[in-house]
C-alpha cells in the first residue's frame, strides 16, 4: 500500500531483518495443495475465488445491467491519496456514475467500499487520505518486529480500518450486493502464490456473526506489505480440518484488477452478446518509468530493482487488459498520476505530500480533462488527456 519507492526501501530493510531471523515463525498447521483446493471460510459460502480460476466468471453473476460500469482501484500507498482526490472531484463535476463493479488492491482496497458506496461517502475517502490520519502509521515494532513477522504494529491499519468500517457501513454493501452490485478486494495468498478475489458484498450480506470481522481482515490483509506489516491469517476448513491461509498486499500479485488472469485466457465470452461495460481504472501511481541514476550499493540497487518490477508488472497487466478490453469494443477510461507531479520527498505517509496529491486529484476529476486513451499513452509522447464518454 505504500509509494513504490517507499515499498521498496522498507521491503529492502524487510529482507534483511528476516535473513537475520529466519529461525524464527508464527506457528501454523500444515496443509496439501488439495486441502487448499477445497477450503471454505467455515461459516460462509462461495466468498473467496482465484484470479487464475476458469470459474471466477461466476462472481459477475447477477449484475443487473445491460452496460455495467467498472471502477478498478490501484495500490499506491500514500499515492491513493490521489484516488481519493480524484473520485471527490469527479463527483463535484456532477457526471460520477453509479459503479456496477469495484475492485480494489492495496490502498485502493482501503478506498474501494466507500467509492463502491457512491459520493456520499466521499468525507471518509477525504479523511483516510488527506486529514493526516496516516501520519502515524509507520510505528516500528521494536525487537519482536524484527524477530517477528513484520517490521511495523498492524495496530494503526486495523484501527483506521474498525473506524471507518463499521454495522452500518456492512450493511449498505450488502444493500447493494442485493441489488446486483459487485465489490471485490484482493489479496496475495502466500501459501500458494495466487491472487484471491473476495467477494465483500457476499460477506456483508451474509448474516454470519463473523461477517465485520472477515470483511475487516480482508481489507487489512489486501494492505499489508509482507515484511512490513504482519501478514493475515485467515482460517479456512477443509474436509473438517482446520487451517490458515496466510493472506498478504493484493499488489504483490495484483496491483489493480481490471480482468482476472483467468478471463483473459478464456476462449468462451465473459458477458452476453451486446453487454458492453464502461471500465474506469484510477492508478495511485505514475504508470511510466521514471529515469534516477542508481548508486553503486547493494541496498539501492536491490531497491531500485523492486520498484522497477512493480511498475512494470502493472504497466504490463493494464496492457494486457487494454488489449482484452480494444479487442471486444468494450470502453476503457485510464487515469493516473502525471509524470509533472513531483514525488514524495521522504518515506511514509506525509500529510502535506497527501494533501497536494488529494487536490491535484481532486483538480483531475473535477476538471473533465481526466482520462488517458490508454496505457500506452504515458510511454509515448505526451498527449492531452480526453473526457470519458458519458
Amino acid at each position: 500500500m505504500f509509494q513504490l519507492k517507499t515499498v521498496a526501501s522498507w521491503v529492502a530493510v524487510a529482507m534483511w531483518a528476516m535473513a537475520l531471523a529466519a529461525c524464527a515463525s508464527v506457528e501454523r498447521i500444515p496443509y496439501t495443495p488439495q486441502e487448499q483446493a477445497a477450503a471454505r471460510v467455515p461459516g460462509f459460502t462461495d466468498v473467496r475465488g482465484w484470479a487464475d480460476d476458469p470459474n471466477i466468471a461466476s462472481r459477475y453473476a447477477g449484475i443487473v445491467t445491460r452496460q455495467p460500469t467498472m471502477l478498478a482501484l490501484s495500490g499506491g500507498g500514500a499515492d491513493g491519496a490521489f484516488g481519493a482526490g480524484f473520485l471527490t472531484g469527479w463527483t463535484a463535476r456532477g457526471n460520477r456514475p453509479q459503479f456496477t463493479v469495484v475492485t480494489g488492491a492495496s490502498a485502493g482496497a482501503l478506498m474501494a467500499p466507500f467509492a463502491f458506496l457512491g459520493p456520499g461517502y466521499d468525507e471518509v475517502l477525504k479523511s483516510v487520505f488527506a486529514s493526516g490520519e496516516m501520519e502515524n502509521f509507520l510505528q516500528f515494532a521494536g525487537v519482536g518486529g524484527l524477530f517477528g513477522t513484520g517490521l511495523f504494529k498492524a495496530g494503526p491499519l486495523r484501527d483506521l480500518i474498525a473506524k471507518y468500517v463499521d454495522a452500518n457501513t456492512l450493511e449498505a454493501v450488502a444493500s447493494e450486493y442485493r441489488a446486483g452490485r459487485r465489490l471485490f478486494i484482493v489479496t496475495t495468498d502466500l501459501d500458494s502464490q495466487r491472487t484471491a478475489i473476495w467477494d465483500m458484498g457476499r460477506i456483508a450480506s451474509s448474516g454470519q456473526p463473523g461477517a465485520l470481522d472477515l470483511f475487516r481482515k480482508v481489507m487489512e490483509a489486501s494492505a499489508s506489505i509482507p515484511g512490513i506489516f504482519s501478514p493475515v491469517l485467515i482460517d479456512v476448513e477443509a474436509d473438517g480440518k482446520r487451517f490458515a491461509e496466510m493472506h498478504v498486499d493484493g499488489g504483490v500479485t495484483a496491483n489493480i484488477l481490471v480482468v482476472p488472469e483467468a478471463i483473459l485466457l478464456a476462449k468462451k465470452p465473459l458477458l452476453p452478446a451486446g453487454v458492453k461495460p464502461r471500465i474506469y481504472a484510477i492508478l495511485n501511481g505514475k504508470l511510466g518509468p521514471y529515469f534516477e541514476v542508481v548508486k553503486p550499493t547493494t541496498l539501492q540497487i536491490a531497491v531500485r530493482a523492486f520498484a522497477t518490477s512493480v511498475r512494470a508488472n502493472t504497466r504490463n497487466t493494464l496492457l494486457a487488459s487494454y488489449e482484452f478490453i480494444r479487442r471486444r469494443n468494450w470502453d476503457l477510461n485510464l487515469a493516473a498520476i502525471d509524470d509533472s507531479f513531483p514525488n514524495q520527498e521522504k518515506p511514509g505517509f506525509d500529510t502535506g505530500y497527501m494533501r497536494g496529491l488529494f487536490e491535484y486529484g481532486y483538480e483531475r476529476g473535477r476538471s473533465g480533462q481526466m482520462w488517458q486513451r490508454s496505457p500506452a499513452d504515458s510511454m509515448e509522447q505526451p498527449r492531452g488527456p480526453r473526457v470519458a464518454s458519458q
